[in-house]
């Protein structure tokens, strides 16, 4: 080989290396997007210890997002930090989207509130929910007027001032319709209309982020909005009930969970068309059973028996979610 085709050659490799190097130097260097799915309660209007009420975080590169305010819902949030979500500390916990007004969905809505304000939270809460959610909100404010008045310091001369952040408790509520209701760096969030019974406004979400796709039902009867905004999503988070349980309904109670709720069978077919990744089942809802307290009728609607069921008319991923899981 001649000594000017070793120079060109040697030449060749040292930009063939710098190029790698330059790509490995880059790959290390730009942030990875990480999204994070955390149950943060699972329950429905029945007091289960072990369940706190609807609410479920997508957290992404850090920044929390919450759909659902149930009972409990900010020291869930501080739970799931203790095991290692950091981004869910009350002081970030600043935006939040409702599925639609029904007392166990929105238990938690004070808390969301002041809770964080109270131990720092400077910025004001951004909710994202239907129309009655501004007043909600106001009317919360309210009933609190006293407490925010002290905290805050705002009746001149009490000495009682807690030095709190003036802005931190104020909630700016955007009350929306179906279609992109929010976006920036992290991630879009879209609004689809899904029907709950008498709600004349019920949404599910979709989440788009960098990574991963995320569909949350909501509380609703089977909808066809599930499958084209989920259409081979990654996750599919959908509310459920057994048919074992309905089964053993009054007719009345029968009819209230076909106008309001999903049964097993039905959201097999609608996951069979929507293709999710993974199918999570939350919200496991058991209305009828729940007031008639009978064990039966318990154990008809269990876990186990909900299971049974999905699987066998769905072949997909599945699992049963639980409060504080990670996925």
């Amino acid at each position: 080989m001649t000594t000017k085709r070793k120079k060109h050659r040697a030449l060749g490799l040292t930009v063939l290396f710098l190029f790698i190097w330059h790509g490995i130097l880059l790959a290390q260097s730009a942030p990875t997007p990480k999204t994070q799915i955390v149950l943060l309660g699972t329950g429905t209007p029945a007091p289960d210890p072990e369940r706190s009420g609807p609410s479920t975080a997508i957290v992404v590169n850090g920044t929390p997002y919450l759909v659902d305010f149930g009972a409990g819902v900010v020291r869930q949030a501080a739970a799931a930090t203790k095991r290692g979500v950091r981004g869910l500390e009350a002081v970030n916990l600043r935006i939040g989207f409702l599925t639609h007004l029904h007392s166990d969905h929105t238990l938690g809505f004070p808390d969301l509130i002041l809770t964080p304000w109270v131990v720092g939270r400077k910025e004001p809460l951004e909710v994202y929910g239907p129309p009655g959610t501004r007043d909600m909100a106001e009317h919360i404010l309210k009933a609190y007027a006293a407490d925010i008045d002290i905290r805050t310091g705002v009746k001149a001369g009490t000495g009682d001032t807690e030095h709190a952040k003036i802005s931190g408790y104020k909630v700016n509520v955007h009350e929306i319709q179906p279609g992109v209701v929010y976006k920036d760096q992290n991630v879009t969030v879209t609004a689809f209309a899904v029907h709950h019974g008498n709600w004349a406004h019920a949404y599910g979400y979709r989440f788009q982020t960098a990574d991963r796709t995320v569909v949350i039902s909501g509380d609703t009867s089977p909808d066809a909005a599930i499958v084209d905004n989920c259409h081979g999503c990654d996750v599919l988070i959908h509310e459920v009930y057994t048919q074992a349980s309905f089964d053993k309904l009054s007719p009345e109670w029968k009819q209230y969970r076909m106008a309001y709720h999903t049964s097993s069978k039905e959201l097999a077919d609608i996951a069979t068309r929507a293709k999710p990744g993974l199918l999570i089942l939350y919200h496991r809802a058991n209305p009828g059973c729940d007031q008639a307290r009978t064990e039966e009728c318990r154990e008809a609607g269990s876990e186990e028996q909900l299971l049974k069921e999905i699987r066998q008319f769905y072949k997909g991923k599945v699992v049963a979610g639980h409060d504080l899981e990670i996925y």
